[in-house]
């Protein structure tokens, strides 16, 4: 038992050791690595999920009417097969993003927890 107490101290002393002098250049490292792919991210997000602003409501009326009058005309028909797939994903994207909205929302996969008064009968 004092064996395996010892072996466990000169563990923990290697691992510290290590820790300290070799924890500095690998945080280094990671900052190095991490800081042009954090500005990149921090650049899309910026112009990405940002909310709409009061100057965008007439250019997205526009593109609402747009995709009214398409559907009008039948000039949906003449889109390309990747301008449909296109499509097609970002109606999905936003109908999923719609149903996770509403799990996180109710707090359950599966319906409402609705509290009620009603006890079941033992006989049915």
């Amino acid at each position: 038992m004092a064996k395996a107490a010892q072996k466990l101290v000169g563990l923990g002393t290697r691992l510290g050791t290590s820790l300290a002098t070799q924890g500095p250049k690998v945080a280094g490292d990671a900052l190095q690595w991490s800081r042009p792919r954090l500005s990149k991210f921090w650049y899309y997000a910026r112009v990405e999920l940002t909310p709409p602003m009061p100057a965008d409501v007439p250019a997205i009326s526009k593109g609402f009417s747009k995709i009214v009058d398409s559907a009008k005309t039948g000039k949906f028909m003449n889109l390309t097969v990747k301008e449909a797939w296109v499509n097609t994903l970002v109606c999905a994207e936003v109908a999923f993003w719609f149903f996770i909205g509403e799990q996180i929302g109710r707090r359950s996969f599966v319906g409402y927890n609705i509290k009620s008064d009603y006890e079941p009968h033992g006989y049915i």
